[in-house]
């Protein structure tokens, strides 16, 4: 009997091994009932059969078992299985492992009954193994689909539903320290928590502007015309107040005023210069520069001390790459650059904008900011 005619008549024995198999899989979650543990299965094995049966050339046989196959504009049964045992608590090595199982199991009762001698049954099992790879594919592709979506909306409400203690917090922490007969440690302990609010806030504002990025909405910018020389100075003064010891040397060379969003470019700016505070020679000034160049308007950031190793450059826009097991183990000047550098990339581009890097250990490490001169006044 060829493979997909035994599959078709074997459907039950081979549905009973996939519920055994899925059955024993451990989970967070409660067991599933025999309906959903054989849930597309069905499909996805008459699907199999089905393909089997359609004569294919050489080079769809070698892209089909690549998991290449072309693809149908509704999903298949092997995505909607893949998102309904992430559903289920399955994780992707355990999904994959079903699938290892049901080849074994349709080839194991299948021989029992056949023998491989005939070359038609050789051939029957390539092509059998070409189809599961092809589906294996689409759910694992599906599985990653479904956990990046996830994380980016549950990213996104985590965000957005923590603001509202954090102001409470933050509001609370500034009552007291209005108090009249405070003494001096509930003093010290109530700006602690408002220093400690207000850095949360910032953070859970990246989380937010990531989780924009991720959605594809980008970050937004509400453009108004202002000076762009002003928004530095009042950065330098905000970063000198947090680092008194600091040396910060403004040069502006040129006057620059257009269409920004004046928080977003702070932002920017506060990014920028704090990573040159927190990672540059402390003993060293720190340079910046407000200029026009080529057209262009030009802000630049740059410190003294350790360059940043040229195999992190790729990285420095990529939270993908920054927060990955690689950069787990930076130190030094590449540790803590990642999520505040791709937010601040992100709001240059929406303005039309890009930040370049240059580090060495001659001339420092210079972050620039380039954006199109744009409407002035």
């Amino acid at each position: 009997m060829q493979l997909s005619s035994f599959i078709e008549s074997g459907m039950e024995e081979i549905l009973q091994a996939w519920e055994n198999y899925a059955r024993s899989v451990e989970t967070e979650l409660p067991k599933q009932d025999a309906v959903g543990l054989r849930d597309h299965a069905e499909k996805m094995l008459r699907t199999v059969a089905a393909d089997m049966r359609t004569p294919q050339s050489s080079h769809q046989q070698s892209e089909k078992a690549q998991g290449r196959a072309p693809r149908s504009s509704s999903d298949t049964a092997a995505e909607t299985h893949a998102v309904a045992r992430l559903i289920a608590g399955f994780s992707m090595d355990q999904m994959v492992s079903e699938y290892r199982a049901l080849r074994a199991s349709v080839l194991s009762l299948w021989l029992t009954e056949e023998t491989v001698a005939e070359a038609n049954h050789i051939q029957d099992m390539i092509r059998f193994n070409e189809a599961i790879d092809q589906a294996l594919a689409e759910s694992i592709s599906a599985y990653g689909s479904a956990v990046e979506a996830t994380r980016k909306m549950v990213l996104a409400v985590l965000g957005h539903d923590l603001r509202s203690p954090l102001g409470a917090i933050l509001m609370a922490g500034e009552l007291i320290q209005r108090q009249a007969g405070l003494d001096e440690k509930g003093k010290v302990l109530a700006t602690q928590v408002c220093t400690s609010a207000r850095r949360a806030d910032s953070l859970i504002r990246d989380l937010l502007d990531l989780a924009r990025c991720n959605l594809g909405t980008g970050i937004p910018v509400v453009l108004q015309q202002v000076e762009l020389n002003a928004i530095c100075r009042a950065v330098i003064d905000e970063q000198r107040t947090a680092f008194p010891q600091a040396r910060i040397f403004l040069d502006e060379q040129a006057h620059v005023a257009g269409q920004f969003d004046p928080g977003r470019i702070s932002q920017v700016f506060s990014n920028l210069i704090g990573n040159a505070l927190r990672h540059g020679d402390a003993t060293a000034p720190i340079k910046v520069t407000v200029r026009k160049a080529q057209g262009v308007i030009r802000v630049s950031v740059q410190n003294a001390g350790e360059p940043i190793p040229p195999e992190v450059m790729p990285y420095l826009f990529k939270p993908e790459g920054r927060y990955s097991s690689y950069s787990a183990g930076e130190r030094g000047s590449a540790a803590g650059l990642g999520l505040g550098l791709f937010i601040a990339s992100e709001i240059v581009a929406s303005h039309g904008g890009r930040i370049e890097v240059e580090s060495s250990e001659a001339q420092g490490t210079t972050f620039e900011v380039i954006l199109a001169l744009g409407d002035q006044s």
